[in-house]
């Protein structure tokens, strides 16, 4: 099955693109947010291919005021991957590493036109590969850049300009849990578990990464924090795995109340971020835990919808309101010097985790 892609000198097998090993969990994923420097006006993209599903799906997401506008987007791949577009959701990589733009063409008054510029090079995180039992839960690598948006988003007639927003994207691939749900269950079984802190933060000179992956004893199986300046090339990135955060929880939630990130850099530098977050956007609006709307789940040939969440209704117990991104004022010393930033501190807590005292799959 020959495609576009294969026009292309991107091949690592000898099989055509279409095809992408065996692993019918293989996705190839496109991930954005943007918000205001006072942490306003905060949106989010996500946008995937499923070769061996045949499915790719997008999704838009802007908060105004106490309410998630949503775009949900879902199609038949046609196995042709390099189409990137789903209904009226659209990605145009204008620079590769550097500059991508995002269109949603107006769909039951939601439009948006919002352009990416990376303040650095990529970071490329360490590769995720987690097996339960026998099992690969996760296989899969990423790469995280901070930037500037320019362009605007419209909901229901009224327009507004995003020109100096900041943000993140992403783009991730590998194996990751997606579809439908394998019938065939994971022997001994086990209660779900899964300890997830993303805390990328724009500085007016640069950007401060973060993540960890824990398990139910709180021992790290991925961890990193890099502090990138502006315009730097990736060897001129600060990267350690001496590092940790410190999670205070809301009371009765699994959503973080305050964090505090400590690490030590190559060069003898010592970071502290104290993370002060603030409106939660759930990662429900981009198919994230979605009950109707999962990554990869098949649709049909093409089936869009438009959803509008209430966030003074979210609840502490609920499985698809676990998964947040809190925009967070954080204030970071490094070395002798301090300054404030803004950025998100995405949380997935799910299942028993011992530092915290958890104990039971989505509330204790």
């Amino acid at each position: 099955m020959l495609t576009k892609g294969d026009e292309y000198p991107i091949h690592q097998t000898a099989e055509p693109i279409a095809y992408s090993g065996t692993d019918r969990n293989f996705y190839d994923r496109y991930f954005f947010n943007g918000y205001q420097a006072d942490g306003s006006d905060f949106f989010a993209i996500a946008f995937g291919v499923y070769p061996h599903l045949n499915v790719a799906d997008a999704h838009f997401s802007c908060i105004r005021g106490d309410v998630q506008h949503c775009v949900h987007a879902s199609r038949l791949l046609d196995m042709e991957r390099m189409d990137l577009s789903v209904g009226p959701i659209t990605i145009e990589i204008l620079q590769p590493l550097k500059s991508l733009r995002v269109v949603v063409d107006n769909y039951e008054g939601i439009s948006a036109n919002l352009t990416f510029v990376g303040r650095a090079f990529p970071v490329e995180e360490p590769r995720f590969t987690r097996r339960i039992g026998p099992r690969t839960f996760m296989d899969y690598t990423r790469m995280t850049q901070n930037g500037h948006w320019q362009g605007w988003i419209e909901v229901d007639g009224i327009r507004r300009d995003i020109d100096g927003a900041v943000g993140t994207r992403d783009r991730s691939w590998g194996i990751r849990p997606i579809g439908a749900s394998d019938p065939q269950p994971t022997v001994p079984q086990t209660i779900p578990q899964f300890y997830w802190l993303w805390s990328p933060v724009n500085f007016q000179d640069g950007a401060l990464y973060f993540h960890v992956n824990d398990d139910a004893q709180g021992r790290h199986w991925n961890i990193r924090a890099v502090w990138c300046p502006d315009g730097a090339a990736a060897y001129e990135m600060l990267e350690s795995d001496v590092c940790e955060m410190a999670v205070t929880l809301k009371p009765g939630w699994r959503h973080a109340e305050q964090a505090v990130l400590k690490a030590e850099f190559p060069d003898g530098r010592h970071v502290t971020a104290v993370f002060e977050p603030g409106t939660a956007f759930l990662m429900r609006g981009i198919g994230y835990g979605h009950p109707e709307w999962p990554h990869g789940g098949w649709k049909g040939a093409l089936t869009l919808a438009r959803e509008d969440i209430d966030l003074t209704a979210v609840e502490a117990g609920r499985a698809d309101h676990l998964h947040i991104q809190a925009v967070s004022r954080v204030t970071m010393t490094l070395g002798s010097e301090s300054q404030t930033g803004t950025g998100i501190l995405e949380q997935l807590i799910l299942g028993a985790y011992e530092p915290l005292g958890l104990k039971s799959i989505f509330n204790d």
